[in-house]
């Protein structure tokens, strides 16, 4: 028996979803989950940014807008928590269902790296999804090759 499983579980890549929306966590979680990601979903920006405090994540897949705390404020709360060298090294992928102008340069502005538009597609998703996380290591391996 090979160790192959083992191994591909040590390396996957822990994603956190945050949207208020039940079906849309469910939804991602059905999408990620057999591409041997480890999917954490919650409902709120506060649940989220209590999520982060506890442990690594390799991206944060989150909606904008979210009742009583929205996509923004949990954006600017990871930014005034952590110095900006470990914010960049969490890729933010963002949903929403209202891309205007206006949100997507306020969200690029947050710190926002990849958007996509809801409704997706399953294939839409996992490849935002492998977008995000490749350009993260880009940036990483572009950091640790400058220190």
């Amino acid at each position: 028996m090979c160790g192959s499983h083992q191994e591909m579980r040590m390396n996957t890549r822990k994603i956190l979803v945050v949207d208020d929306d039940p079906t849309v966590l469910h939804c991602c979680q059905r999408i990620l989950e057999p591409e041997d990601y480890h999917v954490s979903c919650v409902p709120s920006a506060d649940d989220a940014f209590d999520n982060l405090e506890m442990g690594y994540f390799d991206l944060m897949i989150m909606d904008v807008k979210m009742p009583e705390q929205d996509g923004f404020y949990l954006l600017r709360k990871v930014r005034e928590k952590w110095p900006l060298d470990r914010f960049l090294e969490l890729p933010v992928l963002v949903m929403t269902g209202y891309p205007t102008q206006e949100t997507l340069r306020e969200l690029k502005k947050g710190g926002a790296r990849q958007i996509i538009s809801k409704p997706f597609t399953p294939d839409e998703l996992l490849a935002a999804v492998k977008i995000a996380l490749e350009r993260s290591k880009r940036n990483g391996e572009e950091k640790s090759i400058g220190d």
